[in-house]
């Protein structure tokens, strides 16, 4: 019965709460604002929310755990409630939330679709997705560019070797960026 899920209380939700918390704190970083180039603004932080998430449910929908890819996605629901929530407390009006999430959605999409498309290929594909959604199209130098397609890789190779188990307790840990060199 589909009613059924509304009314019935997740057991994963405190593990896809605190996989959200640890991704949000991990994109807050100073180190990205001030050494990665990425601007300190509404848009930077949630590109840098939209990039970590991606990385983590990227690894979630590795292999075929099932568990992980519900965990996945309670996951994503937690972040587009808290999405919702902040637009609210900052006064987005209710007519206005709706549209103002879709968009944050399709951001989401089409960001995931522009990082799929060049992870694994070689070249500067990456560095040249991240430079039209974390840099807003704005020109970044090449250097940070590729540390933080660096980054990305290394991250992604960090995640992938964290056990199930792990994830599905709720615990995430991720590599810390490199500042200024």
């Amino acid at each position: 019965m589909p009613f059924s899920r509304l009314f019935r209380r997740r057991n994963d939700d405190a593990a896809a709460n605190a996989l959200y918390l640890a991704l949000v704190e991990q994109s807050r970083q100073p180190v990205f604002y001030r050494d990665y180039g990425v601007a300190d603004t509404l848009e930077g932080r949630y590109d840098m929310i939209i990039l970590h998430a991606y990385m983590l449910f990227r690894r979630l929908a590795a292999g075929d755990n099932p568990a992980l890819k519900e965990l996945s996605q309670q996951t994503f629901d937690f972040m587009f409630t808290d999405l919702d929530q902040n637009l609210r407390e900052m006064g987005v009006t209710d007519m206005a939330i709706g549209k103002r999430v879709t968009r944050m959605a399709e951001a989401f999409y089409g960001r995931a679709n522009a990082y799929d498309k060049v992870l694994e290929e070689p070249g500067r594909g990456l560095q040249e997705a991240l430079g039209r959604n974390l840099y807003q199209g704005q020109p970044a130098d090449a250097e940070v560019e590729d540390r933080m397609a660096a980054y990305v890789r290394g991250q992604m190779d960090h995640l992938a070797n964290l056990p199930d188990t792990q994830l599905l307790a709720g615990k995430v840990t991720f590599t810390v960026p490199e500042g200024r060199v």
